[in-house]
């Protein structure tokens, strides 16, 4: 195709996505530099205020100061900004404010929202952000409402206190950010679940992502349409697409088997759940298994688990949730195609089927791509902080997993990290937001198209 002379190529949505949050990243180190944003008034590091940009922007969570008495409201309000803005997606909120000013987006705009969305259906663009953007305002404020009540009352803190507490810790919350205004993260309520229930429900609706919920939503819409319409013909096709059932199906499993193995394991841990009530035990569990799917609250001291519980941790953050959402890691769709791959392979099918349906050989290529780059990623920069750090292999793991997946779960080195290894977190933090190929394909100069093709060969496989 020939190109204009002296016309620059348009951007891809991609690169327009990775430069978005680039730029989000650097005004929010800005701001986080300025004295204002420090509760002693001094100025902030530039590492320090990088890292804590980067990790509320990518809805990761780990810190390099105690959020709760390093940073002034400022500072926390920069934060809790940060954090809405990265789990909207920064192409959502510059489509919504192209919309409100200008009353029209163009095409281009709405693909590269579309894509930082994951949307399942293309149509009017402006629709699918309103509702991105309409979904989390309402289940935030519904949660913040019942964090709020409970701080008030529970806990005696001011009405307006109470409600502060309440909104940065729904929006922190569902956007599967991590970050708490406590500088035991939320450890002092592992047995109120008034609090600990409105965060996990907060975690597994954003983590589920917005593809499941819109059709979620439909299907009560049709479900309540055939209940009314009694005459109404059956529906021939299924109600969910494969996407959504793969992702309930595999999320649910994961949920359960997290809460099952974390719960039994921590049992009589004397630095965890060993000393709580049954009752409070059982909720503990309940949030250590859910938490890892990536939001990065902790109601138990994770640098305190067993080696047998931070590896189940890991392999559920690296998984982590649903596509389309606030949660991170290669996600729940990517390793459940990857079961089913191995799974026609052993079989010897020639395709592979999953839910009576076939998985495209592009989509089976993606997820390995994301998970083999996911895996070649974490390795990395962990061979790379164990040569500069003298932890051991188990905390470096689960930093390295944690700020990949986006999770915020930390067994309390990060701040002992050298400035070094903090910026090789940085990077991974974006690699993860991102993902993988989408940061392939910003950084790409051009898409190469195969013209003709090489005599075909089988090397030894194992």
């Amino acid at each position: 195709m020939l190109r204009a002379r002296g016309r620059r190529p348009a951007l891809r949505p991609p690169r327009l996505i990775a430069m978005g949050f680039i730029v989000v990243i650097l005004v929010g180190t800005v701001l986080l530099s300025l004295p204002v944003a420090s509760a002693d008034g001094t100025r902030t590091e530039f590492v320090a205020a990088l890292f804590t940009a980067t990790s509320a922007t990518c809805v990761t969570g780990l810190t390099v100061v105690d959020t709760a008495t390093h940073w002034s409201t400022f500072g926390e309000v920069v934060i809790l900004l940060l954090i809405q803005i990265g789990g909207l997606g920064v192409m959502t909120l510059a489509t919504l404010l192209g919309l409100l000013v200008v009353r029209k987006v163009g095409l281009r705009m709405q693909m590269a929202a579309q894509v930082e969305t994951k949307s399942v259906e293309f149509g009017d663009g402006r629709k699918v952000i309103l509702r991105v953007i309409g979904t989390s305002l309402v289940v935030e404020a519904v949660i913040a409402v019942v964090l709020a009540i409970r701080f008030w009352v529970g806990y005696s803190d001011s009405p307006g206190r109470a409600a502060y507490l309440g909104v940065f810790h729904a929006v922190s919350a569902f956007n599967n950010a991590g970050f708490a205004l406590f500088s035991d993260n939320v450890m002092g309520f592992v047995g109120d679940p008034w609090i600990i229930v409105p965060l996990a429900a907060g975690l597994v609706i954003g983590g589920l992502g917005f593809p499941v919920l819109y059709e979620l939503r439909r299907a009560w819409r049709r479900a309540r349409l055939r209940m009314t319409d009694r005459t109404s013909a059956a529906p021939t096709r299924p109600w969910f697409s494969l996407h959504v059932r793969m992702t309930l199906i595999v999320y649910a499993a994961l949920a359960v088997i997290g809460i099952v193995v974390l719960t039994a394991s921590e049992w009589n841990n004397a630095g965890t759940l060993g000393p709580l009530s049954i009752s409070d035990k059982l909720l503990g569990g309940m949030f250590a298994g859910l938490s890892p799917r990536t939001a990065g609250f902790n109601s138990i001291d994770v640098g305190a688990m067993t080696p047998g519980s931070l590896l189940v941790t890991d392999i559920l953050m690296f998984i982590g949730g649903g596509s389309g959402g606030t949660a991170g890691g290669i996600k729940v769709t990517t390793f459940a195609i990857l079961g089913y791959v191995i799974l026609s392979e052993i079989r010897g099918e020639p395709s592979v089927h999953a839910m009576k349906r076939r998985i495209a050989p592009d989509v089976q290529r993606q997820a390995v791509t994301v998970a083999l780059l996911g895996v070649g990623a974490v390795m990395s920069v962990t061979l790379l902080l164990q040569a500069l750090t003298p932890f051991s292999l188990d905390q470096i793991l689960v930093e390295t997993v944690s700020a990949f997946a986006t999770v915020g779960l930390s067994t309390g080195i990060t701040a002992s990290i050298p400035a070094s290894g903090q910026l090789l977190l940085v990077a991974l933090m974006l690699l993860g937001r991102l993902g993988p190929i989408t940061l392939a394909s910003a950084l790409a100069l051009r898409e190469r198209v195969r013209r003709f093709e090489r005599p075909e060969e089988r090397p030894i496989v194992g």
